[in-house]
Formats: structure tokens, C-alpha cells, sequence
């Protein structure tokens, strides 16, 4: 099994940043990309960033140019930078592992809230 365990995340005001980091541990070996999700009030969840195993990022449209993700191999970290925070991306962010052999064995953060106030 991977356990994710994340840090960072609060209040911000519009414009501001914030930097998430999530620590991976047990079955590192078996993880593929490690990324985050966010789920907003009364929406569906979201896939924000990852990074797959050979340090490919993926993007979210409504996050280009103002977010970067980074995973650090030798520590089994990945973290995400978010600048220019707006409004709408106000949620709880989760940090997610895609664990092989297959989905049903990923593996998901507790969770953290940040919120951008206007």
C-alpha cells in the first residue's frame, strides 16, 4: 500500500500563492505518477497536475501558467507551486498516487483546504 500524507494549503488573498507538498511512503516502488485533485463546493473532483514516472506533467486548462507541479524521485515527494490564485480554485486539494498495477489500488491524501478570498 502507499500512504500520502500532504502539507500546506490556507487562507490566501486573490493574486496570492501557496505551495502543497505531499510525502509518499510503504510501496513507493509501485507508483506510477503522483499528482493533485481538487473538489470545490458542489462539484465534481478535478485533476489539477501530475507528473508521471518519467517526469511528464500534465495540466489542467484552467491552471496553465500559473501552477507548477514537481515531484522530487530521490525523496518521493511531489509539490505544487500555485500563483495568481483566484476564487475558483478554492477547494480541498488531494494528493493522488497512481499505484500499478491498476486504479483500484491508488492511493489518496487526507486532504487540504485552500481557500481564496476576494
Amino acid at each position: 500500500q502507499v500512504q500520502l500524507v500532504e502539507s500546506g494549503g490556507g487562507l490566501v488573498q486573490v493574486g496570492g500563492s501557496l505551495r502543497l507538498s505531499c510525502a509518499a511512503s510503504g510501496e513507493i516502488f509501485s507508483i506510477d505518477a503522483l499528482g493533485w485533485y481538487r473538489q470545490a463546493p458542489g462539484k465534481e473532483r478535478e485533476m489539477v497536475a501530475r507528473v508521471s514516472a518519467v517526469n511528464n506533467r500534465q495540466y489542467a486548462d484552467s491552471i496553465k501558467g500559473r501552477f507548477t507541479v514537481s515531484r522530487d524521485f530521490a525523496k518521493n515527494t511531489v509539490s505544487l507551486q500555485m500563483n495568481s490564485l483566484k476564487p475558483e480554485d478554492t477547494g480541498v486539494y488531494y494528493c493522488h498516487a497512481d499505484v500499478l498495477p491498476g486504479p483500484e489500488y491508488d492511493a489518496w491524501g487526507q486532504g487540504t483546504q485552500v481557500t481564496v478570498a476576494s
